[in-house]
């Protein structure tokens, strides 16, 4: 009985210990080290899903419950601006066209957050843009949505299918702001994409890391100033939130409602390499930058932006050269420099440190070399000695010259070649060839002793051969000879 109970007793601790993994997983993982940001856990994270990605890519390198539904907030208006910015090029004044805030727009909860736009306001395409990024303001949100879509619900239609077509299959957007609504939802891996996308467009790029804009004079407020509230981007003035600085940070936006928690969809480029992260669920306003920057320090920690020319340089191609001056320290061996041929092409590739040795080790299997000079001296210095072909993933070739690294000086020979006689010949205005120790010996003296020493073996060889025509036949003596 006694023996029963003591299962039972070890039963419910197992299980308390499960449900204390489940729900407090970073009490029960090892405390993080910023000084060892490649030992990154789940258990290190607060929020619910994350991912961070290789934004040229796309390559997924850290996710914790990506593909989790949850609600994006104010990340809404990262495919609100992108899809503003895509539309508008197609208006006749671009980005320069003013639309009139209407009253659904400005009228907004207290808890909403606005950039105190007015009714009957006229603000130009591209600074509704900038305030709905950096002050989130949902009047401007809604603003686009009408002036771009003629209703809130029509524009959110067209969010869907921008979404859908960009491969962001868990994604459903019922406004343009992002206030809650259970039918408006997304995934961390579907916000990836779209920032990923998001981030290509130049105009974009620039909004999204504008830590301060001014809103010029408009029909009825004078130009003012609004500032980036993404303390990822913009560092502020607060001491206590300096430390949630990234300085690395390109973008992109915050998010924030009682549902979704604190969100932040977050972009840093360092040596190179570009990363997207996405923090939803967050337990604090602080830890979502904290999640966010340990997922952006372990990112750079792992990967890392080369190209082909440096990964050539790591083990580089060593021709020997013919005909070289005996004097040559090197005796013959010329390694090859490499120099980029082809233009607009890139030849730059992000990996994974681990990957870098893979490189290095099968580069051949990704590149051709053709000569296009021989191999023999002299040679110059910087002198162009052949191409080197990269076939990567893209399809598109890329185009290395060889180049040499040293100059080679050509063995001194004792006779002329042939071919350089007849370029003597040709360079030469006199039309009768130079008369020299080495012509006299090589054509007139050589030739002489040559025919001389072949006359006196062929007399010799006649002499021999008549001597032994005279000599008489043997005639034996025998008695029975007859």
């Amino acid at each position: 009985m006694k023996r029963g109970w003591t299962i039972r007793l070890m039963e419910l601790m197992a299980a308390a210990v499960l449900m204390l993994c489940a729900v407090f997983p970073a009490a029960l993982a090892d405390d993080y080290d910023e000084n060892y940001p490649e030992l990154l856990a789940e258990g290190h994270l607060t929020a619910s899903s994350v991912i961070l990605i290789e934004a040229e890519t796309g390559r997924v390198i850290f996710e914790k419950n990506p593909d989790q539904r949850m609600y994006p907030a104010s990340t809404t208006k990262i495919l609100t601006v992108w899809l503003a910015l895509i539309l508008g090029d197609s208006l006749e004044n671009g980005l320069e066209t003013k639309f009139p805030l209407s009253e659904n727009a400005v009228n907004l909860a207290p808890d909403e957050s606005s950039a105190k736009f007015a009714a009957g306001e006229n603000v130009r395409l591209i600074d509704l843009c900038y305030a709905a990024i950096l002050v989130s303001g949902n009047d401007a949100a809604t603003a686009i949505a009408e002036g771009l879509g003629g209703s809130v619900e029509s524009f959110a239609g067209m969010m869907n299918e921008a979404a859908y077509s960009l491969g962001c299959y868990s994604t459903h957007f019922v406004n343009a702001n992002g206030l809650h609504d259970e039918n408006h939802y997304t995934t961390a891996r579907d916000l990836a994409t779209l920032a990923r996308i998001a981030m290509q467009n130049e105009d974009f790029r620039t909004i999204v890391s504008t830590p301060e804009y001014k809103l010029p004079k408009d029909n009825i407020y004078r130009a003012r100033s609004i500032i980036n509230g993404n303390n990822f981007v913009a560092e502020s003035k607060d001491e206590n939130k300096k430390n949630r600085y990234y300085p690395d940070s390109t973008g992109i936006k915050t998010g924030t409602t009682s549902a979704a928690g604190n969100c932040l969809v977050a972009s840093a480029t360092r040596d190179g390499v570009s990363l997207i992260a996405v923090v939803l669920g967050a337990t604090s306003d602080t830890s979502r930058y904290e999640d966010t920057i340990k997922l952006m320090d372990y990112g750079f920690s792992q990967f890392l932006s080369t190209s082909i020319a440096e990964i050539y340089l790591r083990n580089p191609r060593v021709v020997d050269i013919r005909g070289f001056d005996l004097d040559d320290p090197q005796v013959g061996r010329l390694t090859l420099d490499i120099s980029l041929q082809s233009t607009g092409v890139s030849d730059a590739i992000i990996t994974s440190r681990e990957e870098m040795e893979f490189w290095v080790q099968n580069f051949s299997s990704y590149t051709v070399t053709e000569f296009t000079r021989e191999l023999k001296a002299p040679i110059t210095k910087g002198e162009v000695m052949g191409t080197l072909t990269y076939y990567g993933d893209s399809g598109q070739p890329v185009v290395y010259d060889l180049v040499a690294s040293r100059s080679i000086a050509a063995r001194e020979q004792l006779f002329p070649s042939l071919d350089q006689l007849i370029a003597d010949a040709e360079n030469d205005p006199n039309p009768f060839p130079r008369v020299t120790v080495e012509l006299v010996t090589l054509y007139l003296i050589l030739p002489v002793l040559s025919a001389i020493i072949v006359i006196r073996l062929l007399k010799a060889l006649f002499r021999l051969i008549r001597k032994r025509k005279k000599v008489k036949a043997f005639k034996p003596t025998s008695r029975y000879y007859r």
